[in-house]
């Protein structure tokens, strides 16, 4: 089954650049079809996608947030990654990846990991 975990530093000061590492077992990010994505749930808000990479490294963004993300992977590690930059108070939430085989659609999903941006 595939297992998704998600790092990175829990407190970022605003304006800088966040920068979050999903990493997948029992799976591939290069399994023919699938979809890794990142979403996140601001306090009191719901979850809101935030960008995809696809098996074959094509990327999507959610329009609201494209001219500040950025996806990579690495393929010999499974580790897909988040890089938000010009954070502000706004941008604290949970974050978390998921994958399936339909874009906005999820089997698998990591436990989300806390960001808060504060100064």
């Amino acid at each position: 089954q595939v297992q998704l975990q998600e790092s990175g530093p829990g407190l970022v000061k605003p304006s800088q650049t966040l920068s979050l590492t999903c990493t997948v077992s029992g799976g591939s990010i290069t399994t023919y079809s699938y979809y890794w994505s990142w979403i996140r749930q601001s306090p009191g808000k719901g979850l809101e996608w935030m960008g995809t990479i696809y098996y074959n490294g094509n990327t999507y963004y959610s329009p609201s947030l494209k001219s500040r993300t950025s996806l990579s992977r690495d393929t010999s590690k499974d580790q897909i990654t988040l890089q938000l930059s010009s954070v502000t108070p706004e941008d604290t939430a949970v974050y978390y990846c998921g994958t399936g085989t339909r874009i906005f659609l999820f089997d698998y999903w990591g436990q989300g990991t806390q960001v808060t941006v504060s100064s």
